[in-house]
This record gives C-alpha cells, structure tokens and sequence, in this order.
C-alpha cells in the first residue's frame, strides 16, 4: 500500500507554505522544538509504559523537584530521551549503524550499561506480546541491508519509506530494550534529512500504532503506518506554520463556540487534519481566523 495522491498533494502544499513561512525565522522554529520537547519525551516514554506524566516530565527536563517519589529509571528515560532527541538534530547525513548504536548508548547509559550501546547477542530473545523478534544472530546484517535498501530508493514516497523502515526495525527489535524509543527517534531523524520538521507519536493513539505493528508482522501491510506518519506530518506542519504566520491561536473548544460549530465534528476533521489543527499538550487547537 501507498499513501494515496490527496494526502500527498496536501503535504507537498503545507510543505511549501512552510517553506516560506520559516524563512528568517530560525529562532522561533528553535523555540518551537524546545517547547515541543517534554511532550515528545513523555509520549514516547508513555507508550513505553513509563508512569511520568507530562507534568513530571517537564520538570524533570528542567531539573525541577517532582512532587512524588519516581523510579530512578524512570528519571533517566526522560533525560536521556531528550539529550538523544537533541543530539540528532545536529546529525546529518545518511543513517548508519554507527549512529542507530550511538543513539542507544546515549538512551539506555545509566538505566542497563551492560546492554547500552549494542545490539542483541547470541542467547538474548525479546518479546513484545505473543510477537517473539528474529534471533539475535541475524540482527547486524539485517539492519545493514534494510538501511542500504532505505537509502538506495529513490522513488518510493518519503512517508511509506520511513513507515516501511520504523516497521521492520521494530520488527527486528534489534536491542535488548529501548526498540521504540529508538525506533521513533530514527523516525524523525529521516523526516528532518527529508526537510521535514519532526513529529510526536501520541500515547493516546498507542493502539492503533501497535495495531499497525500486527498488521505488518502478520500480512506485511504497511497502510496503518503510513496513515499514522502521514496524519504526524500533517499535524507538524500545520503547528508550525499557524506559528510563523504569527497567527492568534485558541483551544478548537472556543473556535467551536465562535463559530457556532459543532466541537465533536471539528476534533474528528482535526484528527483527519482537514482542518489546520493541532495537539498541545494534549489540548486541540488552531488559527482564530482559519
């Protein structure tokens, strides 16, 4: 399956208002990804089963006092989460095994040192449900071909490309933990060598991204994926542009009542991004004059 034309056709315009719109305005693209960082910290964490809320996460990243007592664990997740999100924005270049084994260091250093930075050796298996991952002894050659494969296409859509590629690194699950967290960092790492900025997979939307995960293991369909990418992009887009055109912005709960519209219909168009909606903090919202 493909993402289908109309969703490519309304990528590729929001991709050149972006364009445009960003022009002299680095600082506030900048401003934009830090205020966005807590909450892509916590739902990769989140879906991860991490017990932090976004609240927690935020102050942890600002090394503030969390009012309860969290796990250790937990603590390092977010922090070092958030150092490998921002260490990849400085990265560029085609994706490479040394960077994916980099990435996981920076990840899982203080939380399982004996496991950090390397990929699954003989005798360790991993599970994710009733899905057990291909042996350990294949893992090196496997993620090698599969990035040959990524970076030698040069026809396939970026958004079934990236999705084809975060669904067969989960499936390989090459680590002994940290696969997600991995895999969606990887995720926007491609989005940005694409030119695009990055996106947040929402724990609130945890099911059908694991749902898509079953229906490539068991049919190899890759639809869900790249509905769920294309839908992120859209979404990123469309923040970020309402904030370059210094648009005046409001939950999409008081647009409903200004406009006299009717709230559930406005959320089910946003989550379709036919509207230029978007999430923060978990709260919808977009331009007073859209």
């Amino acid at each position: 399956m493909s993402t289908n034309q109309t969703i490519k056709d309304r990528i590729a315009t929001l991709k050149a208002d972006f364009d445009r719109a960003k022009r002299g305005k680095e600082s506030l693209l900048q401003l934009i990804d830090e205020a966005e960082m807590p909450e892509n910290v916590y739902n990769s964490n989140a879906i991860e089963n991490s017990t932090l809320t976004l609240k927690e996460t935020e102050k942890i990243l600002l090394e503030m006092e969390v009012e309860r007592n969290v796990s250790l664990r937990e603590v390092f997740e977010a922090k070092n989460l958030s150092r490998v999100m921002e260490f990849i924005k400085s990265k560029s270049g085609e994706l490479e095994i040394e960077l994916i084994l980099l990435l996981h260091k920076m990840l899982i250093t203080n939380i399982n040192d004996e496991i950090a930075g390397r990929f699954r050796k003989s005798g360790e298996y991993v599970r994710v449900g009733t899905y057990i991952a291909p042996p350990p002894e294949y893992i090196e050659r496997r993620i090698e071909n599969a990035l040959i494969a990524y970076s030698s296409d040069h026809e396939t859509y970026f958004v079934d490309k990236i999705s084809l590629s975060h669904l067969e690194f989960e499936h390989l699950h090459p680590f002994v933990d940290g696969n997600g967290r991995i895999g969606r960092v990887l995720i926007n790492y491609q989005l940005m060598q694409c030119g695009f900025p990055s996106v947040i997979i929402r724990n609130k939307e945890k099911k059908e991204y694991y749902k898509a995960f079953r229906e490539f293991d068991e049919k190899k369909n890759a639809k869900i994926m790249e509905r769920i990418l294309a839908l992120a992009v859209l979404e990123s887009l469309n923040k970020r542009i309402t904030y370059l055109k210094g648009s005046n912005i409001i939950t999409l709960a008081d647009y409903a009542k200004e406009k006299g519209k009717k709230l559930s219909s406005l959320i089910n168009a946003a989550h379709r991004q036919s509207i230029p909606a978007f999430r923060q903090k978990g709260v919808w919202k977009i331009a007073d004059d859209m």
